[in-house]
């Protein structure tokens, strides 16, 4: 779709999900991404004075079989393309949506330009979908420059009723309601109303002079450890010793506390002398994992597991991927955890790492 005296140029990538589902009157059934189609059930794309082109992976992709290859296949859309495009929009399921910008958030290394991931809950041809303002205002965040014409969110965001999220800040929420995502440990980067309002302070910039070095290997090593009372040892010892394991992430309770058995503090232990990196993170939605609160919490600090902080599941399972794919010992991988990369954490101790 082209207009005239354009002000930008954008490029849609449906990976697949609910948006872009066609429900075909005659059948009932729901059929799969046309930009035609999508261009006939929202004519407000006409009105954007943006050059707009549209990329479809074929087959498309459940958001729930979505795989670390594909989202390497994703980067190299957006790599194969990053010089011709202002912006990118990501329309994605989702289900795993949260886990995606989570990864292209870690890979997009240099991000200098917006990559905006939305979906609806409801398909594009339904008449009360939220499809259609969720892709026309990610269109419209994904071109939008400041006074200077860079663009005004050159990071990997969730864009979803409203409100634009930092991806890897993001989590799933709802299953049914239009307000399916919630970033509980940091605000949004912008509301949708009459206007779109950023908060600037919040948006993260470039390294001046640093290149677009985008990232393609991630190393699924990883296993998430959920503990509840009544948690079995074999079950523990089981997961701890499962071949090749490089990574645990460990849900514990409140700020990282775990209960008081030997057996379980000493399996962790093994873990860590084995090469394992156990990265704990909280099982509350709000909140961040502080091991030296507490005694049940410092007797995991003393085993040498790491503190994920207020990172998402979600973000720490792909962090761990991205860092695990690097030529990085056990003990850098910890170091890198507990660091800054790309925004996914709060913490004051570390500056901003750019190196990865």
């Amino acid at each position: 779709m082209k207009t005239k005296n354009t002000t930008a140029t954008i490029l849609i990538i449906y990976t697949g999900g609910t948006i872009g589902m066609i429900r075909n009157r005659r059948t009932g059934a729901l059929e799969a991404y046309d930009f035609q189609h999508v261009r006939h059930w929202i004519p407000e794309l006409e009105n954007f004075d943006y050059d707009i082109h549209s990329y479809a992976f074929d087959p498309p992709i459940d958001s729930s079989d979505m795989q670390p290859s594909h989202w390497a296949a994703i980067v190299r859309v957006i790599a194969d393309h990053y010089d011709e495009y202002d912006g990118f929009v990501i329309l994605h399921g989702t289900d795993t949506m949260s886990y995606t910008a989570s990864a292209l958030s870690f890979m997009l290394r240099g991000l200098s330009k917006p990559v905006i991931l939305t979906g609806s809950q409801l398909p594009i041809s339904m008449i009360r979908t939220d499809g259609r303002e969720n892709l026309l205002t990610s269109i419209e965040i994904a071109a939008a420059k400041d006074s200077e014409g860079r663009a005004m969110v050159p990071e990997v965001c969730i864009f979803f009723e409203n409100r634009l999220l930092r991806g890897n800040r993001t989590t799933k929420i709802n299953a049914e309601g239009f307000n399916a995502f919630r970033s509980f440990n940091f605000p949004s980067l912008a509301h949708a109303g009459i206007h779109i309002k950023y908060d600037l302070p919040l948006i993260r910039r470039p390294e001046a002079g640093a290149p677009f070095d985008p990232h393609f290997e991630m190393d699924n090593h990883v296993v998430v450890l959920t503990l509840f009372p009544g948690i079995r040892r074999d079950i523990v010892s089981a997961v701890v010793g499962i071949p090749g394991l490089r990574a645990i992430v460990l849900r514990t309770f409140g700020a990282g506390n775990a209960p008081q058995k030997p057996w379980l503090i000493d399996a962790l232990r093994s873990a860590g002398e084995k090469g394992i990196v156990v990265v704990n993170v909280t099982q509350c939605s709000e909140g961040s994992t502080e091991m030296d609160r507490y005694s049940t919490g410092l007797q995991l600090l003393e085993t040498g597991i790491i503190a994920g902080r207020d990172a998402t599941v979600e973000s720490t399972i792909t962090k761990l991927m991205f860092l695990l794919a690097h030529d990085l010992t056990p003990d850098q991988v910890r170091g890198y955890m507990t660091r800054d990369l790309r925004g996914e954490i709060t913490t004051r101790r570390f500056p901003i790492e750019r190196s990865l």
